[in-house]
């Protein structure tokens, strides 16, 4: 089966393109956001193919799979073909409604013909669907292994753009943060938010690495810090888990369904994640069991084989 979909979100396409299906990625001459082709950084079977929009136009295309609005009317003009209508569809939504959880229509809310998969319960219940079928797929990760070894006793943090970000990323919050621990903030455009925030280096220090050094550096943390207010269930937090991380999280979105007591502490009481910060930075070996709990709860919920028997379930239904 050939399926088209976009290189929007790299760590979830990653873990979807490892099914027995051919991917179809558009490329463009300028590599933009709507042409990114094959990924650079992430390690992707021969199954993905890059098709520039006239080999589109061209091809055997079974299903396509939707992320952004405009992709509707992307596909319809690259391939010729309307979604939902002359090629099965479905779109995923990765995120949770930006605006309001009580006053936003999702774009596809006012259609029936392509399915809405969202990737959290906690975001299909937010988001105002309107008449639009939904699906939840939880996320699935693939194992990075047990890296963790808490053998520095700092705290990472993973966020992309955190000053652009502020707010809806929690990071306002690291400063406050950084009195309990020194931070290591892993992501893109992270340079100079020590400085932008009011902090020494050695306190916040920015992480921009590839993808391949990334886990590595993160499990030499004793800890991980999900500081975040308003995202969809971020995919380095499961990750974390997965290398072997003990948690410490704001009590928002779908964190609480994420990680369970066992695996770290989850609140929005400040005086409580500063006790936990500071507990696991005094204990590495509470650390240690309470990452390996961690790693134990997110391989029964978010493995890489129950998304893909999810993924084919559903593919299975809107093809047939």
């Amino acid at each position: 089966m050939n399926i088209l979909v976009w290189h929007v979100h790299g760590s979830w396409l990653t873990t979807f393109v490892q099914g027995p299906h051919s991917c179809l990625v558009p490329v463009t001459e300028d590599r933009g956001p709507d042409g990114l082709g094959r990924a650079r950084t992430w390690q992707w079977p021969d199954s993905v193919r890059e098709m520039t929009p006239d080999q589109l136009r061209a091809a055997d295309i079974d299903l396509m799979v939707l992320q952004r609005p405009h992709e509707i009317e992307l596909a319809h003009r690259w391939t010729g073909r309307r979604p939902g209508a002359d090629v099965p569809a479905v779109y995923v939504e990765h995120n949770s409604p930006h605006e309001s959880p009580v006053d936003t229509r999702h774009p596809l809310a006012g259609r029936s013909d392509i399915p809405l998969v969202h990737v959290t319960h906690f975001n299909e219940l937010m988001w105002d669907n309107g008449r639009a079928p939904t699906e939840v797929i939880e996320h699935g990760i693939i194992d990075p292994g047990h890296l963790w070894t808490g053998q520095e006793q700092r705290a990472a943090v993973v966020v992309n753009e955190p000053v652009r970000r502020g707010r809806t990323t929690g990071t306002d919050l690291l400063p406050r943060f950084a009195q309990w621990a020194p931070l290591d903030v892993f992501g893109m455009r992270t340079e100079g938010l020590a400085h932008h925030l009011g902090l020494p280096p050695d306190r916040c220090r920015s992480r921009d690495l590839p993808q391949s050094e990334l886990h590595p550096a993160m499990a030499r943390c004793r800890l991980y810090l999900h500081p975040v207010r308003w995202t969809s269930l971020g995919l380095s937090l499961l990750e974390a888990m997965y290398l072997g991380m003990p948690v410490v999280a704001l009590a928002t979105t779908e964190v609480c369904e994420a990680v369970p007591d066992t695996a770290g502490v989850v609140s929005n009481r400040m005086h409580v994640l500063r006790s936990a910060v500071r507990g696991l930075l005094a204990d590495r070996d509470h650390a240690r069991r309470t990452g390996e709990a961690a790693r134990a709860a997110v391989q029964a919920r978010y493995g890489q084989r129950r998304f893909q028997d999810d993924w084919d379930r559903l593919i299975k239904e809107v093809t047939r």
